[in-house]
């Protein structure tokens, strides 16, 4: 029997295997197409302190390997997302997820992603979340409205600066989700460490543009967006080499899971857990396909457990 559980700094997963932010609504909305109890976590979609409408349409368009989208983290505000969301999960998830003695250890654990335009901000949403949730992963890909709309994710000092702020208003263990547009991510793991984040997410999507040639115009009312899906995988398996070669912070790591083979990689690679976004759009079973992958590839290799798969490369 394989032992499926992870710690993901702090964040006890009774499986490796989570959905990204954005990918998979408020965490319920799969339910009866998904089975839980392969979950480890779910990450909600993203929560600023009040209602985000997100951009204009189209904010979204498939191509070759993937998909690009400027949905804008569309979102209900952290108000209606702890009165009405969080309780409906809690209900809902626990009824589908428990399979008799020990079943509230097979519940999926619930992460909420959140992101603001200031630092007070971020710190105020994470503060207000109390315990209502497991984890709290912050997206640091948003403009810092005080600093001239200069991302948050790409300025190391604001990184922890931000990063500070949120620690010192929450006991949760809290994850950073990284950008990975950056010359080199040590310093952005570096900064995450020291401002006492307790893992990484990564990585966030590529930035990337789609033009209609014939309109001469690009298809997204937003004009650009993020590239996620198959095509960003080997990028990302090199990002979180190169974060866990630099810190000893775990990582969930994602882009382009799409089989079981994207997730052992991402393992092998330094990450504790791996979690499934685009591909559940075309495939919602996508997510109980990589978890038996992954305990099939532990039983062929002799794992005894998926943790042990962490960073074990034969080099």
């Amino acid at each position: 029997m394989v032992d499926t559980k992870v710690d993901l700094g702090g964040l006890k997963m009774p499986t490796p295997v989570a959905t990204a932010s954005g990918t998979f609504g408020y965490g319920f909305e799969y339910l009866g197409a998904v089975d839980y109890a392969k979950l480890g976590a779910v990450t909600a979609k993203g929560i600023r302190l009040g209602p985000w409408p997100g951009n204009e349409m189209p904010r979204h368009c498939e191509v070759p390997g993937g998909l690009v989208n400027a949905v804008g983290l569309q979102g209900t505000g952290i108000e209606h997302f702890l009165d009405i969301t969080v309780p409906w999960f809690r209900e809902q998830v626990k009824s589908k997820s428990e399979k008799g003695e020990g079943a509230d250890d097979s519940v999926p654990k619930l992460i909420a992603n959140i992101w603001g335009g200031s630092v007070e901000e971020y710190a105020e949403v994470a503060k207000r979340m109390g315990d209502a949730v497991d984890a709290i992963e912050m997206n640091v890909s948003c403009p810092n409205v005080k600093a001239g709309g200069h991302t948050f994710g790409q300025d190391p000092k604001i990184l922890n600066e931000v990063v500070s702020a949120v620690r010192q208003a929450t006991k949760l263990p809290l994850i950073v989700k990284l950008a990975p547009n950056v010359p080199s991510i040590v310093p952005y793991v570096k900064a995450c460490e020291d401002g006492g984040a307790d893992a990484l997410s990564m990585i966030n999507t590529f930035p990337a543009m789609v033009i209609d040639i014939e309109k001469r115009k690009p298809v997204l009312a937003n004009r650009t967006g993020g590239l996620s899906g198959l095509g960003i995988h080997p990028a990302a398996v090199k990002l979180v080499y190169d974060a866990h070669n630099a810190t000893k912070l775990p990582i969930l790591a994602m882009g382009g899971v799409y089989e079981a083979k994207d997730a052992v990689e991402f393992l092998l690679a330094g990450a504790t857990a791996v979690a499934v976004g685009t591909a559940t759009f075309t495939n919602p079973g996508t997510v109980g396909e990589v978890y038996d992958g992954i305990v099939a590839y532990c039983e062929k290799h002799g794992f005894e457990s998926v943790s042990a798969l962490t960073g074990n490369l034969d080099l």
